[in-house]
Order: structure tokens, then C-alpha cells, then sequence
């Protein structure tokens, strides 16, 4: 069985999640399902990044200690990816002792092998993003990311030789062009930042206790670079003397899913690290675009935050799984508000998908008391919907392989929008009322229903439970992607989507 080794970036420990920040989360697990559907041996691994200055500002706020603090807020994270269904199979916490262990093995062979070294820095840092900038990377003299305030920061730090690995990591991006994807993404490493030149990476802070002690200076803790990066090998068993099985079996890791805004870390800090611990670099890393509200970035201080749990209240878990891989494409931001997410609700589960499998299933029952066959009088009308089906799941592939998570699912209510035109074309309720027709009429149905099992069946990674409660209301256990030849029996139509009262719903979300 082949492997397939997809991560997420871990989640800081600063604060509950918003909507924009679980798009990742849903967009990685969307792609695991479907890999695991379809015989790959998946591991997916996502979790929580818990140190750093800020969390330590947090805790103190907070009148907890940092521990306590994380441990709250992990915990929270944890529940989220739960309640969105997210199906990974490691979380990995920063604060686990074996990742701390192994983070100071690491630290320790880089430093022995003369890749750190100590000296000190002076620059400007943000305190919210944990990052340090030189004066002609700020924007109007302020942080480029949150454009919040900055500070001069003078401190003792131990640097990784980043220059030292440039040119090879420069060579191994232009030799495995599908490394870092979209090609945006690539480009823009390369040209501003490997080619201009690569400044040392602080790796150690010493104004701040709260991270993971450098054995031989306890004065200083490992920085984020190190730590949060490393859980992708810690936790499948990696140390700098010895390797598990289970590390030698999935890494090379085949997808690391990443916000553009962090890609930065993934395709340089992280492969150069790798590169000087003689590790395998992953296979591709995807720098995926944002979920914006309304075309701009979500934050608490602009008051633009959705959040998770309440919007599931709203729209349902599948709801908000379905908003959030169809919104975004694979290299542009995508938008969210309430009206659109209404919207997009209604026309597309309520009405193209809910409305079929509620329309087709009444058919069936009406017309032939539930029990349907293919009678094989097919008309002109069918072979369309026949080829539509059966390449539905190579097509769907090709486009998950791709990272066209967008364009996978709307392939998918292709095929519905497609029946629901099958069904105004064949006209059920003409051929009902001419005895001649009852085996053409049953043979519509029965290609209709067969539509929405494939359809369903594809639809099941990105979004399970509907996929789950329509198989379950065709009453059919065939896993078969192809049109097949059965019997549909005990078939039971009740609404999987009900049409949302836009007004109403408004009233309700500002009251």
C-alpha cells in the first residue's frame, strides 16, 4: 500500500481559531480522506505550536501560568478540528516531552557540527508575530504582517548559518520545479529572498523563559524556527542518533499544506535545517491562499472574526466544509460573509443537491413503491449523464493530485445540476401517466439514483456526513464509482439541506 504523509502548520497557542485560520485544517483533511478512499496508506498529522514570548505575555495576563495557558487553549483547538470532523491521526503539541527532547538533540548536532554559532542581534521585532524585520521590510514603519507597533531588540542569540546552505537549496528548488507550488509561491522565494542573499536565522531568544532550554546555555531557548518546524519529524519518530520504523515508512512527507503567509518557513528555513541534518526534504509543499471577510484579513482588533463553532450552529458542520473548499481556489483568496454563505447554501445543498436526492427518492416511492431497477431503456438523454458519472472519480482525482480542491468539488455538483437537468429533459411525470413508459420511467430513476450514489461516494472527503446520510437514504452499501446494475429498495427521503429564510437568518446572526 502506498504511503501518503500529508501535514498541516501547527496552530499557535495564542487564542481560539477563527474560520480563516481553520480553512488549512479543512482543505488537509479533504485531501486525506480522499487519498484514504482511495487505498493509500495516510498518515495526517496536524496540532499545537506552544512557546514563545507572546504565550508567556498571555499567561501573565491571563494569572496562569504558561503551561496552564496552552494547555487550555490546545484543548480548545482540539475540539474544533473535532467538531469539523477533521480525521488526523497525530496531534502533535510542542510542549510533549519527546518533541522537547528531540528539539535539543537537534539544536545540539547543529551547533556541534558548527551550523550555530553565538553572537547577537539588533533589530526590529514584533512581539503578536514573533518575527523580526530590517527597516525596509516594514510597512509605514510597522509590523508587514499584523501592522502593529515594532521594537528595537538588542539581545545575545545563537544564529544558523542560512548562507551556507543557499546555494544548494537554491539548485534543489530549480531541479524539482513542483517542490513549492503554486509557482507564485516559488518565484517569489526565490527572486526576493534566495537570490538576493539570506541573512543568518536567529534560532535562541534570552528575553523570555518560556521555551525549550539550550542544553550547554540554559540562558537561552530554542526559538520557534527550530521548534515549531521540527514537529514534523519528532513526532513520526525521528532523533539525530536513531530513526523508528514508523519515520523511515512515511517521511519523506508528501504535502506539507501551509498558509502563503508562512511559506517563507516551509521552503527555506525548513529544507536548509534539513539539509544539515542530512534529512530528506518533503515532497511538495502548497502555500494555499486565505479565507478573507470581506476581502480582507480577519483579526480581533478589525472585529472581522467568524468563528468555527458558531457557524457550525448556523449552517451545519457540512455547511461550513462545503463554503470553505468551494470559496477558495487553489491560488487566489477566497471571501466569506454571512450573506454569501447563506447564499451559496441555499443554491447549491439545499437546492441542486438536497433537492435531487429528495425529488429522485419521492419518484422511486411513487412510482414503483421503492423498488427500482435499471430496465435498460435507455434514450438520448442518458449517455451524457452515463459518461458524466462514470469519469467523475478520475477526473476528481486528477484534480486532488493537482491541489484543485475548488475545482473538485464544484465537479462533483456538476453532475448533480446535471441530473436535476436529466430530470426536466426526461420528464418523470409525463411518462408516469402513459403505462407504455413504465419501463423507460423506471430505467430514468434508476439512472438517477445511480448518479447520486457516485456522487456521493466521490462527495465523501470533503464532505462525509452528507455523504454518509444520502447513501444511507438510497438504502445502497456499493462502493463501486462506475454505473453498475442493481436493485434500490427501503429508500426513506428526508431533507438533508433545508432552504435557510435569508432575512430570518440575518435577524438572527445580528441580534
Amino acid at each position: 500500500m502506498e504511503k501518503f504523509y500529508i501535514t498541516t502548520a501547527i496552530t499557535y497557542t495564542s487564542g481560539k481559531p477563527h474560520i480563516g485560520n481553520m480553512y488549512e485544517i479543512i482543505l488537509a483533511d479533504a485531501i486525506a480522506r480522499f487519498k484514504r478512499n482511495h487505498g493509500f496508506d495516510v498518515l495526517f498529522q496536524t496540532g499545537t505550536d506552544e512557546h514563545g514570548e507572546k504565550i508567556e505575555l498571555k499567561a501573565l495576563e491571563a494569572g496562569v501560568t504558561p503551561k496552564e495557558y496552552v494547555d487550555q487553549v490546545s484543548k480548545e483547538i482540539r475540539r474544533l478540528w473535532d467538531l469539523l470532523d477533521i480525521s488526523y491521526d497525530k496531534f502533535v503539541r510542542t510542549t510533549d516531552k519527546h518533541h522537547e527532547e528531540v528539539v535539543r538533540h537537534i539544536f545540539n548536532k547543529l551547533y556541534q557540527q558548527g551550523d550555530i554559532y553565538l553572537g547577537e542581534y539588533k533589530g526590529l521585532y514584533c512581539v503578536p508575530c514573533e518575527s523580526f524585520f530590517t527597516e525596509s521590510q516594514l510597512v509605514d514603519g510597522k509590523c508587514p504582517d499584523c501592522g502593529r507597533e515594532v521594537k528595537e531588540t538588542s539581545e545575545e542569540a545563537y544564529f544558523f548559518k542560512m548562507k551556507k546552505y543557499s546555494d544548494k537549496l537554491l539548485k534543489y528548488i530549480e531541479d524539482n520545479p513542483s517542490f513549492i507550488v503554486p509557482v507564485s509561491r516559488k518565484n517569489e522565494m526565490i527572486n526576493n529572498f534566495i537570490k538576493p542573499g539570506l541573512q543568518d536565522l536567529c534560532v535562541s531568544r534570552t528575553s523570555f523563559k518560556w521555551g525549550i532550554p539550550v542544553d550547554f546555555n540554559p540562558s537561552h531557548v530554542i526559538y520557534v524556527w527550530i521548534d515549531a518546524l521540527a514537529n514534523y519529524i519528532t513526532n513520526i519518530g525521528y532523533d539525530t542518533d536513531s530513526c523508528s520504523d514508523e519515520f523511515k515508512k512515511y517521511w519523506p512527507a508528501d504535502l506539507h499544506v501551509v498558509g502563503k503567509d508562512i511559506i517563507r518557513f516551509h521552503t527555506i528555513y525548513w529544507p536548509i535545517m534539513l539539509m544539515a541534518l542530512g534529512v530528506s526534504l518533503p515532497k511538495k509543499v502548497y502555500g494555499h491562499p486565505w479565507l478573507l471577510f470581506q476581502n480582507d484579513k480577519m483579526s480581533k482588533s478589525k472585529g472581522n472574526i467568524m468563528y468555527p463553532d458558531e457557524l457550525v450552529e448556523l449552517f451545519g458542520v457540512d455547511g461550513v466544509r462545503y463554503y470553505c473548499l468551494h470559496e477558495v481556489s487553489f491560488a487566489n483568496d477566497g471571501n466569506i460573509t454571512y450573506e454569501l454563505l447563506i447564499d451559496r447554501y441555499n443554491t447549491d445543498l439545499a437546492n441542486i443537491l438536497g433537492n435531487l436526492v429528495n425529488r429522485t427518492i419521492s419518484m422511486a416511492n411513487k412510482y414503483f413503491v421503492g423498488n427500482v431497477t435499471n430496465k435498460g431503456v435507455s434514450g438520448q438523454e442518458d449517455d451524457e449523464l452515463i459518461s458524466l458519472v462514470n469519469d467523475l472519480d478520475s477526473e476528481v482525482t486528477g484534480l486532488v493530485d493537482s491541489l484543485n480542491i475548488s475545482g473538485a468539488i464544484s465537479k462533483i455538483f456538476d453532475v448533480f445540476k446535471r441530473c436535476n437537468k436529466y430530470i426536466d429533459e426526461t420528464t418523470p411525470w409525463v411518462l408516469a401517466k402513459d403505462i407504455e413508459n413504465r419501463d423507460r420511467l423506471e430505467t430514468v430513476i434508476y439512472n438517477l439514483l445511480e448518479s447520486i450514489r457516485v456522487g456521493a461516494l466521490v462527495l465523501n472527503p470533503f464532505l462525509p456526513s452528507t455523504s454518509d446520510k444520502i447513501l444511507e437514504e438510497i438504502n445502497s452499501k456499493d462502493k463501486s464509482l462506475k454505473f453498475g446494475s442493481h436493485e434500490y429498495s427501503g429508500m426513506n427521503a428526508s431533507p438533508i439541506f433545508l432552504r435557510i429564510d435569508k432575512e430570518e437568518m440575518l435577524k438572527k446572526i445580528n441580534l
